[in-house]
């Protein structure tokens, strides 16, 4: 997604695609791994398990854009296009519509260790990246970049939720209870748990049109998520008119926002 304001910086990469990280930032990235690999266990989708083997991110250093990409280009033709830590939304729908997901190539500093406003390369590779290596999902994706290419600003806030709700904080029924698939939940310890045991959040079955008329805030833990039954719900989404849906809601009211203001 795209964020008004960081405080990071993206680091530069050269002519190979390689970033320069720091031991620091090596270490922060292991402490990070480590610990979500524990937690995501029976709470993130056997697709996102799957991709997360297929990738077979490295613990002790922070993985370059083009190692992965490497996997994602061998699966569904995908690719991680390094980018500044800020990008307009012409330029995410573009990539998207590419078939390049992008990441801010910064990792946070400890300080920010358990939540981070802004995606960084943790949330972007371990959080998004396994999902990308799925059909449904990343024929999904590459759809929703196409739509934002020809929406109005109106139409961008609606398909951002749809995004949010999918991409960022989906969750999923299967038979062994409801999973996580989004980036935004699986790429962070507290909503990881919080999202599939807890009793406070709203679980509803996915519907596009609500969805499309839920606000959400970023900085707190989602009182609402959105269960697919299985992906090809998000592939039999792709099929459909989705922009004569979000034009059917400018008739209707948002919802009353399921947070504080």
């Amino acid at each position: 997604m795209v964020y008004n304001e960081t405080a990071y910086v993206s680091k530069p990469v050269d002519a190979k695609g390689y970033a320069d990280y720091t031991k620091e930032e090596d270490s922060v990235w292991h402490d990070l791994i480590s610990r979500q690999q524990k937690i995501i266990i029976n709470r993130g989708c056997d697709e996102y398990i799957h991709g997360l083997k297929l990738l077979n991110l490295p613990q002790d250093r922070v993985p370059q854009c083009h190692e992965v990409s490497k996997v994602l280009q061998e699966t569904t033709g995908w690719a991680l296009e390094p980018v500044p830590a800020l990008i307009p939304f012409e330029k995410f729908f573009t990539l998207l519509a590419n078939r390049r997901f992008p990441a801010a190539t910064f990792i946070r500093t400890r300080e920010d260790f358990d939540y981070i406003k802004e995606p960084d390369l943790f949330h972007e590779i371990f959080g998004h990246s396994p999902m990308l290596t799925n059909p449904a999902y990343a024929q999904y994706a590459e759809h929703y970049g196409k739509l934002g290419l020809s929406a109005t600003p109106a139409e961008r806030v609606k398909l951002a939720r749809l995004f949010w709700f999918t991409v960022e904080f989906g969750l999923i029924e299967t038979p062994a209870g409801i999973r996580a698939y989004g980036g935004g939940i699986l790429s962070s310890i507290e909503e990881t748990v919080y999202s599939i045991e807890s009793t406070i959040p709203e679980r509803r079955p996915f519907d596009v049109i609500d969805a499309l008329l839920t606000p959400y805030r970023i900085d707190i833990k989602q009182p609402i998520y959105f269960v697919i039954k299985n992906f090809n719900q998000l592939f039999e989404l792709a099929e459909t008119d989705l922009m004569a849906l979000v034009r059917k809601t400018n008739n209707l009211h948002d919802h009353v926002p399921p947070h504080p203001c």
